[in-house]
C-alpha cells in the first residue's frame, strides 16, 4: 500500500481526515505532484535536487524590471497633479496590480521547483493565490477602464463627487472580487480529497476551479470589447472634432493595453482549458505549462512602457523620477527635481475653474486669456490635458 507521509499513514486513513485538516501536512504536496504530474518517487527526488536555472534567472530579472517600471508609472501618477484624474487612478490601479503580478512571480520563482516539496498546502494556496489575485486585479482593472470610459462619453455632465464616489467604488469593486477569486481555492474549492480532479499545472487546484476562472476572465475580455466598440460608436457619432480627436487618442491607448492582454494571456488561458480536459499523459504540452505563464507575466512589463509611448506628460514625469533617482543627469538641482509637476494645459485651469458648478453641462475654455467664453463639449475632454498625446 502507498504510504501518505512519513509518519508511514496508509492512503485509506488519509483520505479519510477533513481536507481542512490537511493543510499543514507536507505530504500533502508530494502525493498531488506525482499523480497530476505522473512523476515517479525518483523523479520527486531528482527535483529535490535541482537548482534555479537560468530561464528561471531570466524571468527573476523581468520581473525586478516589471517592479520598477510599475512603481515609476505609480510616482508619476502621484506626483504630478495633471494625472490627478479618474482616468489616471485607475491607470495606477492597474499598475499596481502589475507591480504584485511581478513580485508574486519572483516569490512563485524562488517557492518553486525543489522548495515546492518543503511546503505545506496552506503556503502552497498562498503563493498560486497571490498571482491569480493579480491576475484577477489586472482584469477587472482593464473593465474598470472600460467602464469608467463609457459613463465619461456617454453622461454630458459636471463630475464631482459623484465620480470620485464611482471611482472609488470600481477600485474597491475590483480588489475585493480579486481577492475573493483568488481565495477560493484556499476556502476549500481544492482537490485535497480528490485526486482525480487535480489539475495538472496546479496540482492542489481543482479542474473545476480553473475551467471557472479562464470562463470568468473570458466573459470579462469580452465584456471589455464590447463596451469599447460602443465607445468607438459613439465618438464616431460625435460631430465635435476636438474632441473627438482626444477621444480617439485615449481610445487607442486602452484598446492597446487590451490587445497587449490578450496576446500575452491567451496562450496560458488555453494550457488552462486544455488542463480541463487533459492529463499529463495525454497533453504532454501541460508540462511546459512555466514557459506561457512566464510569457504572460510580460504583460505587466509592457503597460507602462505603452504609457510612456503614447503620452508625453507621462514620458516627461518619467524622466524627472528617474532624475531624483540619479539616474539621468537633467542639467537642473536636484531640489528642484523633487518638485511636483503642476499642469500648463489651459484645457485643466479651465477644468478646475468649473468643476463645482451645479450646470448640467460642461464648460471649459480654449485659453486662459478667454476663460469667460464656455462653449458646450463632451466630459471626457475635461478630463484629458491637451498638453497630451492621448
Amino acid at each position: 500500500m502507498t504510504l501518505c507521509n512519513d509518519a508511514a499513514e496508509p492512503c485509506g486513513a488519509f483520505e479519510m481526515r477533513s481536507k481542512y485538516e490537511l493543510y499543514y501536512n507536507r505530504s500533502v504536496i508530494e502525493i498531488h505532484y506525482m499523480f497530476a504530474k505522473n512523476l515517479s518517487q525518483q523523479n520527486v527526488a531528482n527535483k529535490r535536487q535541482e537548482r534555479l536555472g537560468i530561464l528561471s534567472t531570466i524571468f527573476v530579472i523581468i520581473c525586478s524590471f516589471i517592479i520598477v517600471e510599475n512603481l515609476l508609472v505609480l510616482i508619476a501618477v502621484f506626483r504630478n497633479k495633471k494625472f490627478h484624474s479618474a482616468m489616471f487612478f485607475f491607470i495606477g490601479n492597474l499598475a499596481f496590480s502589475d507591480l504584485l503580478a511581478g513580485a508574486a512571480y519572483i516569490a512563485n520563482i524562488f517557492l518553486s521547483g525543489p522548495w515546492t516539496f518543503d511546503l505545506s498546502p496552506i503556503h502552497w494556496f498562498i503563493r498560486e493565490g497571490t498571482a491569480f489575485i493579480a491576475l484577477a486585479a489586472s482584469v477587472f482593472s482593464l473593465l474598470a477602464i472600460a467602464i469608467e470610459r463609457h459613463i465619461a462619453i456617454t453622461k454630458v455632465k459636471v463630475y464631482g463627487s459623484n465620480k470620485t464616489c464611482r471611482m472609488f467604488l470600481l477600485i474597491g469593486t475590483c480588489w475585493v472580487t480579486s481577492i475573493l477569486l483568488g481565495g477560493l481555492p484556499i476556502l476549500g474549492w481544492n482537490c485535497i480529497n480528490d485526486l482525480p480532479m487535480c489539475s495538472a499545472v496546479l496540482p492542489l487546484y481543482s479542474k473545476r476551479y480553473t475551467c471557472f476562472v479562464v470562463i470568468i476572465f473570458s466573459l470579462i475580455l469580452l465584456s471589455i470589447v464590447i463596451l469599447y466598440v460602443r465607445i468607438y460608436r459613439i465618438v464616431r457619432s460625435s460631430r465635435q472634432e476636438a474632441t473627438n480627436s482626444q477621444a480617439y487618442a485615449l481610445l487607442k491607448t486602452v484598446t492597446i493595453v487590451l490587445g497587449v492582454f490578450i496576446m500575452c494571456w491567451l496562450p496560458a488561458f488555453s494550457i488552462l482549458l486544455l488542463d480541463t480536459f487533459y492529463n499529463m499523459v495525454s497533453c504532454p504540452i501541460l508540462s511546459k505549462a512555466t514557459i506561457f505563464f512566464g510569457v504572460a507575466t510580460l504583460n505587466s512589463a509592457l503597460n507602462p512602457l505603452i504609457y510612456t509611448l503614447r503620452s508625453k506628460d507621462m514620458r516627461r514625469e518619467f524622466l524627472r523620477v528617474l532624475c531624483c533617482w540619479g539616474l539621468l543627469e537633467s542639467g537642473r538641482p536636484s531640489e528642484r527635481c523633487m518638485v511636483p509637476l503642476k499642469s500648463s494645459s489651459s484645457l485643466e485651469h479651465c477644468t478646475n475653474k468649473h468643476e463645482h458648478q451645479t450646470t448640467p453641462i460642461m464648460q471649459e475654455c480654449t485659453t486662459c486669456s478667454n476663460a469667460h467664453k464656455p462653449h458646450l463639449t463632451f466630459a471626457p475632454k475635461s478630463e484629458l490635458p491637451s498638453s497630451d498625446k492621448w
